[in-house]
């Protein structure tokens, strides 16, 4: 177990590399280079074996390769924004320090702050100041729930400016060559027009003006149901297919597309998890229940209203009502 020392040790033992693009991401080298480090730290993240990546990671995959402004990255809810740029990250051993942000947030919690440490004061940094000062990658999610006046203090941060501490004696902190600034967030920074995001506000203009803006979608039908051949083979192809056409019908409902908009939606990993329960709650079949729907429920269904829900299993049983065989129950 990685101590609070030990991961700073780590942070100043960085070494920057050239690796090969194509191998990085898909495996198959393509003789563009980027930049990565040597070796991962205890704040990067892990490489998840399933993760499959689809035709959104282009602009960010473009981006690391040149980062010369800020990040932006928007889309709807569930549609893997954060987990986009931490597997990248991960597979370019890059350090991600990641900051959930809201309306209370403040410029100095990015910072740091002063402490008391054996007995004397200190200045323990923030995030900001880590990834700044060793060259990891600051990921701000949910950036449009922050006051816009927060927003703006980050201004000379996104400019590439050095971050000054006053309250460490004026220290200043060049960034480091490496340093990554990326924001992800369900709307543009515009405010949302659609309802479905509350407590988003409209950003300043300023500070939205200096990031390179990237949408990302959901995976296609055709990614999706490979994840789900790789995260659960158990299951008939049939029935994942299914599941991923029910999974993209709420999606058009929750984004208003048809009749009936609804408030919940399916994430690819909720997707995963309703998937993974199927098979789990095999039994259930034992007591004429059927699994599929079961799991439906404690994936997604028991977080909407009573209206949504039934909704949702009415929908179910046009997709499910003879249920794929999956064999024998599991524990039989």
């Amino acid at each position: 177990m990685y101590t609070p020392n030990a991961s700073l040790q780590q942070l100043e033992s960085l070494t920057p590399v050239e690796l090969d693009a194509g191998t990085v991401f898909s495996g198959t080298p393509s003789g563009r280079m980027i930049r990565g480090y040597a070796q991962p730290t205890a704040y990067t993240p892990k490489v998840d074996p399933l993760y499959q990546f689809h035709e959104s990671m282009r602009d960010p995959a473009v981006w690391f390769l040149n980062p010369s402004d800020p990040l932006y990255v928007f889309g709807p809810t569930g549609s893997g924004k954060t987990s986009l740029i931490k597997q990248l990250a991960a597979r370019l051993n890059f350090p991600v320090f990641c900051v959930n942000a809201h309306g209370r947030l403040e410029f100095q919690d990015l910072v740091g702050h002063l402490s008391v440490q054996q007995g004397s004061m200190a200045y323990q940094y923030g995030p900001l100041a880590l990834a700044m000062r060793h060259g990891g990658l600051f990921l701000l999610d949910e950036f449009d729930l922050l006051d816009p006046s927060t927003a703006a203090g980050l201004n000379s941060i996104l400019d590439g400016s050095p971050l000054c501490i006053p309250e460490n004696g004026g220290e200043i902190i060049e960034p480091h060559e490496m340093f990554r600034f990326v924001a992800t967030a369900n709307t543009n920074g515009g405010s949302d027009e659609t309802g479905l995001y509350q407590g988003t506000l409209r950003q300043n203009l300023a500070a939205m003006d200096r990031f390179v803006l990237c949408e990302v979608g959901y995976p296609t039908p055709l990614i999706e149901q490979h994840i789900l051949e790789r995260s659960a083979p158990a299951l008939p192809t049939e029935l994942r297919e299914l599941m991923v056409k029910f999974a993209n019908e709420v999606r058009e409902k929750f984004m208003g597309e048809g009749e009936g908009a609804i408030e919940v939606t399916f994430s690819t990993r909720s997707l995963i998890r309703w998937a993974d329960l199927t098979l789990r709650f095999q039994p259930v079949a034992r007591q004429g229940l059927q699994p599929v729907m079961y799991a439906l429920d404690r994936a997604l269904a028991f977080r909407a209203c009573r209206e949504t829900r039934a909704m949702l299993h009415e929908l179910a049983q046009r997709y499910f009502s003879l249920e794929t065989d999956l064999g024998e129950p599991l524990g039989a």
